[in-house]
This record gives structure tokens, sequence and C-alpha cells, in this order.
């Protein structure tokens, strides 16, 4: 799954079903990094909720036997405050945009 450049990861978590999910943060505007999504994985995505605003690309199948998420792309708008970077280490980060990248699980090849 490609990475939105200049992203940090933030962390990741177990999503069950062999499958994780990977949090990266971005001070990019949500508009441009959906833009970024659009044209990477060739798809428009679908925008789920206006406020705050989250854009979703599914990348494979949802096999709900096997999966706990569909394999994608979900970009939150957590601007004008941002999301504060969860880490001790960095208390005082934020992120203007959040970005959910949720792989296949191993050995389960994305639909193309």
């Amino acid at each position: 799954m490609p990475i939105y450049p200049g992203a940090k990861f933030i962390a990741s978590y177990d999503a069950g079903r062999r499958q994780r999910y990977y949090l990266f943060g971005t001070n990019t505007d949500f508009t441009q990094t959906v833009g970024y999504y659009r044209t990477t994985l060739k798809q428009r995505g679908e925008l789920v909720f206006e406020v705050p605003a989250i854009h979703m690309f599914e990348v494979g199948r949802f096999r709900e036997e096997t999966m706990a998420f569909p394999p994608g792309v979900t970009v939150k708008d957590y601007s004008p405050d941002g999301y504060l970077n969860p880490k001790p280490e960095s208390p005082t980060e934020r992120f203007r945009t959040i970005i959910q990248i949720v792989p296949s699980p191993p050995n389960t090849a994305p639909i193309k």
C-alpha cells in the first residue's frame, strides 16, 4: 500500500483475523492527501462523512470469513486542532490529517 510522502508513522494495531491497521499522520491538507490517493490508487474512493471529513478507498475485496476490515486506505481530517500524537516522546505533536492503512491479511492477495 502506498504511504503518503512525508507522512509519519504513529502506531499499528491488531485488527483481528491476522490483520493489522497502521496509522500515519501528516500536516498536509485533507483534500491534497485525498487527491494523492485518488491519483496513486487510480480510483475516486468515497467521502463517507462530511464533518469531520472521512474519505475511504477500498483496494481489495472484503472476505468476512477471513478479514476484520476491508483492505484499503482511510483519510480523516483533524483540522484545525489536529490529532494529538499518542506517543509519550511527542506530547505536543499534532497532525492535521490521519491516514489509516489496512492491508490484506497474509496469503490473501487483493483483487484488482
